[in-house]
């Protein structure tokens, strides 16, 4: 439904990275210039001023992986990714604002949820990230790296959401190996992996 194919995710990363390279990554000096600095602002309205987001299903961007920062903010720009409240606020992004904001974020440091964690579904977590090998593609650390996100002290409620749009085939632009990796997973075993996941 929502899946994005491989084919298009592949051909919208190579296009990010012809940005990048074409166009060289914004310090951290000029990512705060005007107008960039508006956009900033914009952003911290729903994801935080220091990028951890303290609204509900609303996730943090601080210290996500720039490429994949940049990646998401592009394709959502091209109307691949479509999420209705985001698709004013980047419709008009400057290939240079998309730069700024990822470099921005993603430099950010992340804070740990608010959210109460249950030690029983962390420790059950646990086992089915081993057994679903999640750390092969988000690190050990669930950190991120690439186009991969961070998970780790990611926002509870959203991260369950996100799991599961992903088993469910209703996240937009949703990267269809993750959608294989957690299909048939119950509720259950997906808030139990997000416990262990923002835990680290």
């Amino acid at each position: 439904m929502g899946a994005l194919s491989g084919w298009w995710r592949s051909l919208a990363s190579m296009i990010v990275v012809a940005l990048a390279a074409a166009a060289g990554y914004a310090d951290v000096a000029s990512a705060q210039s005007t107008p960039l600095a508006e956009r900033v602002k914009q952003c911290a309205a729903c994801h935080g001023e220091d990028g951890n987001s303290r609204m509900p299903n609303i996730p943090s961007l601080a210290g996500q992986p720039e490429f994949f920062v940049m990646n998401q903010l592009f394709i959502m720009r091209e109307g691949v990714r479509r999420i209705e409240a985001m698709m004013p606020l980047v419709k008009d992004l400057s290939d240079d604002e998309l730069q700024g904001l990822a470099k921005h974020f993603s430099a950010l440091a992340p804070r740990a949820s608010e959210a109460a964690i249950d030690p029983a579904l962390v420790t059950r977590g646990v086992e089915l990230a081993a057994k679903l090998r999640c750390g092969s593609c988000h690190l050990p650390t669930l950190a991120g790296q690439d186009q991969m996100p961070r998970l780790a002290k990611q926002r509870l409620d959203y991260l369950i959401k996100a799991l599961k749009e992903f088993r469910d085939n209703t996240r937009s632009a949703a990267d269809t190996l993750m959608s294989t990796v957690v299909a048939g997973l119950s509720d259950a075993d997906l808030v139990a992996l997000a416990h262990y996941a923002v835990s680290r």
